[in-house]
């Protein structure tokens, strides 16, 4: 009998603590601007913070507020910003570019191609590495391999194969540049993700020292450009650079004429 009474003394004052938290969170509720509401669900849930903001509610928070600009949303893309411009009633003009960019590795060297300083034995982090003479590669403008850009991905779609190359899966890709702004080389770059071809390269030095650091970079020959003229190819720098939109009908040509085959078909 006193079991039961426990037990019914204490379903009662379950249930008008029920009723109380219940009632309290319904009047004390801090009501949300509707804009944040029709914000919150068409942001992309990536939270990689690289519109500046903790995640992407808070992203969507501060543009509801007036406390940030429309289109910091990489991942998000020109849709996105659209839809935000709609629901906050402002006027956008298109940026006129909307092809998707992804990350891309622009360097085809690793311990079989690339001649090395010294044998680093330190933290497996590029920019740690970095920091002693700005790496063991000969060329300073390739990718170190240890994969700083691997940790900082948020989404998992960068990694390492079997002969040590970093790649990058371009359908998990969310374009949030993390990877850009950590690489201490500048070999991870964006690039369209429609590009037929891509040159793998990074290096600006004059073609006779890249021979010497490197047998797959770029020598700034220029076959590309002054041979096949309409390879959509250009040499800046010693560097030759692939560009979808110009002209490139020869581009399969002088990627068959390149001496040291690094303007690849993706």
């Amino acid at each position: 009998m006193n079991i039961l009474f426990a037990i019914l003394v204490v379903a009662v004052l379950g249930g008008l603590f029920g009723f109380g938290l219940s009632y309290a969170e319904k009047k004390l509720a801090i009501k949300k601007d509707p804009r944040v509401l029709a914000l919150e669900p068409i942001m992309p849930g990536a939270n990689c913070g690289v519109c500046g903001y903790a995640g992407c509610n808070a992203y969507a928070a501060a543009v509801a507020l007036g406390e940030a600009e429309i289109g910091l949303c990489s991942p998000g893309g020109p849709s996105l910003v659209a839809k935000m411009a709609e629901i906050m009633g402002k006027k956008v003009e298109a940026s006129g570019d909307d092809r998707r960019k992804v990350a891309h590795v622009m360097c085809k060297g690793n311990t079989e191609f690339t001649v090395k300083d010294y044998n680093y034995e330190g933290l497996l982090d590029c920019n740690a590495a970095s920091l002693l003479f700005g790496g063991d590669n000969n060329c300073k403008s390739g990718c170190l391999h240890l994969g700083s850009c691997i940790k900082v991905c948020p989404v998992g779609a960068i990694s390492k194969d079997k002969d040590g190359y970093i790649i990058v899966d371009e359908k998990l890709c969310i374009s949030c540049e993390k990877c850009v702004a950590i690489c201490p080389t500048g070999v991870m770059k964006m690039i369209y993700e429609d590009s037929e071809y891509v040159i793998d390269c990074n290096s600006h030095e004059p073609g006779g020292k890249v021979r010497k650091q490197c047998t797959v970079g770029c020598i700034g020959c220029k076959i590309c450009e002054t041979k096949y003229p309409e390879s959509g190819c250009k040499v800046d720098r010693f560097l030759a650079v692939f560009d979808q939109t110009l002209p490139h009908s020869q581009i399969e040509e002088a990627a068959q004429a390149c001496p040291t085959k690094i303007i690849i078909k993706r």
